[in-house]
């Protein structure tokens, strides 16, 4: 059974949002997503101060079985990429919740409320 914790949202592509403190969002994979893909090997992460729209794809996983886009879960700027997990992929498998893809200014900060929550995410995968 995939972890999934409560206090985070969650999108139907299985990216992870934390909302911090100051407003800004923190974004991962879950861990529904690292056992779907196996071993990770390669991660491409978007630059900061890149704008993105809702859904874009703006990142790339890549496990021994496949290569996954990663979609921004609302629009707005990147403020940073997790250089760390870039030379350690395989951090994401050992704990994808620790280990972030890249940190977002949303735009509008209702965009993040319609998010799902965990038990709209859990339901989600259970129907996969």
């Amino acid at each position: 059974m995939s972890k999934i914790p409560a206090e985070l949202k969650y999108t139907k592509s299985h990216e992870w949002i934390r909302v911090e403190a100051d407003g800004t969002l923190t974004i991962g994979v879950t861990d529904h997503a690292q056992e779907a893909l196996g071993d990770i090997v390669f991660l491409e992460l978007p630059e900061a101060g890149r704008k993105l729209s809702a859904g874009e794809a703006c990142a790339v996983i890549e496990s021994v079985k496949a290569a996954s886009d990663i979609y921004a879960p609302v629009g707005g700027e990147v403020l940073a990429a997790n250089e760390d997990a870039v030379d350690a992929p395989e951090s994401l498998n050992a704990d994808p919740y620790a280990n972030w893809l890249f940190k977002l200014k949303p735009d509008n900060a209702d965009d993040v409320a319609a998010l799902m929550d965990a038990a709209g995410y859990e339901a989600e995968i259970a129907q996969a």
